[in-house]
Formats: structure tokens, sequence, C-alpha cells
């Protein structure tokens, strides 16, 4: 019963935070929440680690990033087509969110992964760069770099200018 009271109390806790960055990072609502779901099934069915660890949240956000990484490698074909333009992701796709948060989503989408995933993490789930660093496995430098690279691209895309011209060294995903 510790390892359910512990998951239990660690779900009404840490759920929303973590479905709100994985939303950032795959930019659908129903993956980020089966990522999250998934993220807690394998602390159900293999406790000890989790109880084990030091911060139960970065625990968790790391399980829900490696579910979610594993979804998208999973699924780019249709991700592809999302960035062709081919599919659509509207405001009446996502209920309940904002016309602006679709439009931040699907400039995220734009950014390489890597790059998508440390302004995710640094700007929507508030980590330090110290704390990025350490989640995704890749030096401070690293995630610096791919910081200003991000926020770079990110406001050529959201900017109200056409054309876009992206800032040198950044690609799209």
């Amino acid at each position: 019963m510790e390892a359910e009271d512990a998951v239990r109390q660690a779900y009404k806790a840490y759920y929303r935070r973590l479905v709100t960055q994985v939303f950032g990072l795959v930019g659908d609502l129903a993956e980020a929440e089966d990522a999250v779901h998934e993220a807690f099934a394998r602390v159900l069915a293999s406790p000890r680690s989790f109880l084990r660890a030091d911060d139960a949240e970065r625990w968790l956000r790391v399980a829900a990033l490696n579910v979610a990484r594993t979804r998208y490698r999973r699924r780019w074909l249709f991700d592809r087509l999302v960035r062709s333009g081919r599919v659509d992701v509207t405001p009446e796709s996502v209920p309940g969110v904002s016309g602006d948060r679709v439009a931040l989503v699907a400039a995220l989408r734009q950014l390489a992964r890597p790059t998508r995933e440390a302004v995710v993490l640094h700007h929507l789930a508030d980590l330090s760069v110290a704390e990025v660093a350490a989640t995704l496995g890749v030096p401070v430098g690293t995630v610096k770099a791919r910081l200003t690279r991000g926020r770079a691209a990110l406001a050529a895309f959201l900017s109200d200018d056409q054309p876009v011209s992206l800032p040198e060294g950044v690609r799209h995903a």
C-alpha cells in the first residue's frame, strides 16, 4: 500500500504540471495525457526506483518524456503531415485552449526536437538550465545554446511580420 499511496499523492501533486509540459513538447493534449498516464502506470508496475528517487516529480517527468519520445518516433508520419501543412492544428482541435496557446504549440513544433525539449522544460516547466541539462542528459552549455536558438526561432515564427526567415543555425524539425 505504501507504493500506491505515494503514487496517488504524486498524481495529485504533479499530474497537471506534467501534462502541460508534455503538451508543450508534443502539441497534442490527448498524447500528453496518455504519456503521463503511462509514466504513472510504469511507476505502479515497478515502484522501487520511483520510491527511491530523490525528486519524484523529476523522475516522473523523465519517464513521461521517454514515453513521449517513443510515441513521437512511432508517429513520425503524422508529424510530417502536420509540419507540411496538410493537417492543421486549430483551436477547435484542442478544446479549452486559447488560440494563442495553439499558435505557440504550432511554433514549438517547428523547432527541432532537442531545441523544443530545452525550451519547453525551461520556460513551461520552469526548470533551471542545470535542471534541464540533468533531465536531458546534456551539458549546461548545450542547453544554453538550444535556448538561444529556440528563442530566436520562436520570435521569428510568432512574429506578425511576413515572410519568416529563420535565424542562422536554426532549422525546421
